[in-house]
């Protein structure tokens, strides 16, 4: 009889996101003439931007004809976009990249889960708290977190715990962890950490041995003088890796296109990661489509990065109208600076999923518990920036007027 992987069965409940899908739907359901402003999901809502569908139409059409038409891929990418990435997102930060060591994916999100492939399942994972749930919930499935407690922990992992105290930026861990989880800019806090406070994880990792998985698929939103590369730090190189996406600068939440950085440099012992993750995707993967590359390189013309850079703009101001509108309206909230995320404490005392109750009950309007990205988020809750500047506006005046 064929078994199954019982560490799926530790899982508590469903996907954050799911839970909230299903409390909206109901809601909706119960009452059909509310109307409902969404600024939970992290889901852009501006449409591809022009050079992009031009691209897109482009390659489509090469597609249809003969001459032209393009089958498998290579697995790891088509040079043409991986050449573009080093020129435009590398080079001008002082960062030299060869093209293999570039990874043309589908997601972010996949390789963040996908890494754990050719890591041994005895690694020691530290992840902070609030956290993105992919990084332990994909640990969970490989059987690295252990089991989970009522405390709403998993046992076998290192929390690193982001408070209001340290700013919501992790201390170094007590107990010297071997695979280390960042996400700067933050998702869900919205923060972001200094140069010097990068260095000191890095210069940790090289210490003991770590690897740090390093989350930067919000690095377009930075608007102040900060990394936007874990390479932009001294020794990265040998102990980290780093996941970008075009999903939230580009709009590619629909398309899917991203990008994951494994240095030659690093090393377990003698073995380079970066063959190990190349005979990963050239096994698992057939690469992402030539029509969603050749739409990703369009993002780097001259066209291309005035648009990103105006769309980017307006979801900043959307997280500068919930800011400044929560301020107003006597709320405690961090981000929405250099991330298109607020992380606002909830009013009242009021547990998070208490306070989503009641923001969807007294205004129509949905957010995400901060309880659901672990139990250091408890107290507090996330908005973002990517809904319309007209459903923003709405949504800011709705919670003046009920809170």
């Amino acid at each position: 009889m064929f078994t199954i992987n019982e560490n799926y069965l530790r899982l508590p409940g469903s996907y954050l996101f799911s839970d909230i899908a299903k409390r909206v739907n109901k809601y909706t359901q119960e009452n059909p003439d509310k109307s409902i402003i969404r600024l939970g999901i992290g889901d852009v809502t501006l449409p591809l931007t022009k050079s992009v569908i031009t691209a897109l139409h482009e390659a489509t059409d090469e597609m249809g004809k003969a001459e032209t038409f393009r089958g498998y891929g290579p697995e790891h990418g088509y040079d043409f976009l991986r050449q573009a990435i080093i020129e435009n997102d590398y080079i001008p930060r002082g960062i030299k990249l060869d093209i293999d060591e570039i990874f043309i994916s589908d997601g972010a999100k996949s390789d963040c889960g996908n890494i754990g492939d050719i890591l041994g399942l005895d690694n020691k994972v530290a992840v902070c708290d609030p956290v993105y749930p992919v990084y332990v919930d994909t640990n969970a499935m490989a059987g690295r977190a252990g089991f989970y407690g009522k405390d709403g922990k998993w046992d076998n992992l290192i929390y690193m715990p982001c408070t209001e105290e340290n700013g919501f930026i992790p201390s170094l861990p007590t107990e010297i962890p071997d695979v280390i989880y960042l996400c700067f800019p933050n998702n869900p806090t919205g923060t972001h950490a200094t140069k010097d406070q990068l260095q000191m994880w890095v210069d940790y990792a090289l210490n003991n041995k770590s690897l740090i998985l390093y989350d930067a698929a919000y690095e377009a939103y930075i608007t102040e003088d900060l990394p936007h590369s874990i390479y932009e730090i001294d020794g990265a190189k040998q102990c980290a890796i780093e996941f970008r996406s075009f999903s939230k600068n580009a709009g590619f939440t629909g398309t899917r296109c991203a990008f994951t950085i494994v240095p030659k440099e690093l090393k377990c012992g003698n073995v380079s990661l970066n063959s190990l993750w190349s005979r990963r995707v050239s096994t698992k993967f057939n690469g992402v489509p030539y029509i969603v590359q050749k739409a990703a390189e369009a993002v780097y013309t001259p066209q291309g990065k005035a648009e990103i850079k105006q769309s980017v703009g307006y979801y900043m101001n959307n997280a500068k109208v919930i800011r400044e509108g929560l301020k107003a309206a006597g709320f405690k909230v961090w981000g929405g600076v250099n991330a298109p995320y607020i992380w606002m404490k909830t009013p009242d005392n009021l547990t998070s999923w208490e306070f989503f109750d009641q923001l969807l009950n007294k205004a129509q309007v949905v957010g995400t518990p901060g309880s659901g990205f672990g139990p250091s988020g408890e107290g507090y809750f996330r908005l973002t920036a990517f809904g319309s500047a007209e459903n923003t506006v709405k949504a800011i005046d709705r919670i003046k007027n009920a809170f």
